[in-house]
C-alpha cells in the first residue's frame, strides 16, 4: 500500500515536474536539534526508568512472596497453601496490568510522549507549511518517516530552512 502511494506521488511529481517544486525534510534531525525536544526526551526516560523500578519492585515483591511459600509449604494446610498460591497469582495479575497499563498499547508512556512531543511537532509542521507556502513547493516529503528515497540531493532539504524558522540556527555539514 506504501509503495503504492508512492510510486502514485512519483508519478504525479514525473508528471508535472516541470510545473510543480518539491523539497524533503529530515524530521528526525530537526528534532535532535531542538533543545526543548531533547529536554522532553530526557524527561520521558527519567518518567520510564522510574515507571520500569516500580514494575521490578512489584516483581521483586511477588518473587520473595513465591521463594516464602515454597519455604513454608509443608508447615501450611492445604487451605493456607491456596489462600497464599491465590494472593502470589493476584500480585502477578496487578503488575502485570501495571505493566500494560504503564508501556502498553495507549498506555501511560504513549500519552506522555504525545503530551510531550506534540506541540513541538505542531511547530516544525507549521514551519514546514509555512515554507513550503512561501516557496512555492507542492511537496514536501520527510526522509525520516517510513517513505523510502533512494537518493536524496542536499539543494532540496529544507530541514535547515525550519529549524532557521524555528528561532534555532544548526549549520553543520551533514
Amino acid at each position: 500500500m506504501k509503495r503504492t502511494v508512492f510510486t502514485l506521488i512519483m508519478a504525479v511529481i514525473g508528471l508535472t515536474a516541470n510545473a510543480q517544486r518539491f523539497g524533503y525534510v529530515d524530521s528526525n534531525y530537526i528534532l535532535e536539534n531542538i533543545p526543548e525536544y531533547q529536554q522532553k526526551q530526557q524527561e520521558l526516560n527519567e518518567i520510564s526508568v522510574q515507571w520500569q523500578q516500580e514494575i521490578e519492585a512489584m516483581y521483586t515483591e511477588i518473587d520473595r512472596m513465591y521463594k516464602d511459600y515454597q519455604a513454608e509449604q509443608i508447615l501450611l494446610t492445604d487451605d493456607m497453601k491456596r489462600k497464599r498460591e491465590e494472593q502470589i497469582i493476584e500480585k502477578e495479575k496487578e503488575a502485570k496490568e501495571k505493566q500494560k497499563q504503564r508501556f502498553g498499547f495507549q498506555g501511560d508512556l504513549f500519552q506522555k510522549r504525545q503530551e510531550f512531543t506534540k506541540p513541538i511537532q505542531d511547530k516544525v509542521y507549521a514551519a514546514i507549511k509555512e515554507i513550503a507556502d512561501a516557496r512555492g513547493y507542492a511537496v514536501i516529503f520527510d526522509k525520516a518517516g517510513t517513505l523510502t528515497m533512494l537518493y536524496t540531493s542536499a539543494k532540496y532539504d529544507l530541514s535547515e530552512d525550519i529549524l532557521d524558522e524555528l528561532g534555532y540556527s544548526v549549520k553543520t555539514e551533514k
